[in-house]
């Protein structure tokens, strides 16, 4: 398992080719890489967050994921600081003997990634800046896999 939180940039390419190939049981290898977007005249983000509690969130989603999917591999990847239009901001990588197993965990990871870690967002633009809130669909998103879990011991 790989967590990191960094400001640096960082390679999606080269960190997908290193879980690639990994373990020949493995039959699966997803990612999720997500960039700024420049929408609504967006310019930049600049993210913040709270040090040794961020990484131990993200440790516990990987965990998580690790356990119900029986993955080989779980990488969360997320920067931290101002990043420009088209910057890399997040990779999320999965390896399973499946490519179902792997592909739910990548969903899974960074569904609940966006409402369980502590990350703080600011957006800029030409009117300036401004903090951005939780978002409804990304609390939608982490509950439906909640509720699955829910069903699943039912």
């Amino acid at each position: 398992m790989l967590i990191r939180v960094q400001a640096e940039r960082f390679d999606a390419g080269a960190l997908l080719n290193k879980m690639s190939g990994a373990d020949s049981d493995c039959g699966a290898v997803a990612s999720f890489s997500g960039q700024v977007r420049g929408g609504n005249g967006l310019t930049a983000l600049e993210l913040e967050h709270y040090p040794g509690v961020t990484e131990k969130a993200l440790t516990r989603i990987a965990t998580h994921a690790c356990k119900r999917w029986d993955l080989r591999q779980a990488v969360i990847l997320h920067r931290i600081g101002r990043m420009e239009v088209g910057e890399e901001i997040v990779f999320i990588g999965a390896t399973a003997p499946h490519r179902r197993a792997a592909l739910e965990a990548v969903s899974f990871m960074i569904d609940t990634l966006k409402t369980q870690a502590p990350f703080w967002k600011k957006e800029f633009d030409a009117q300036g800046e401004r903090w951005v809130e939780t978002r409804a669909e990304d609390d939608r998103a982490a509950a439906r896999w909640l509720q699955e879990e829910e069903d699943m011991s039912a």
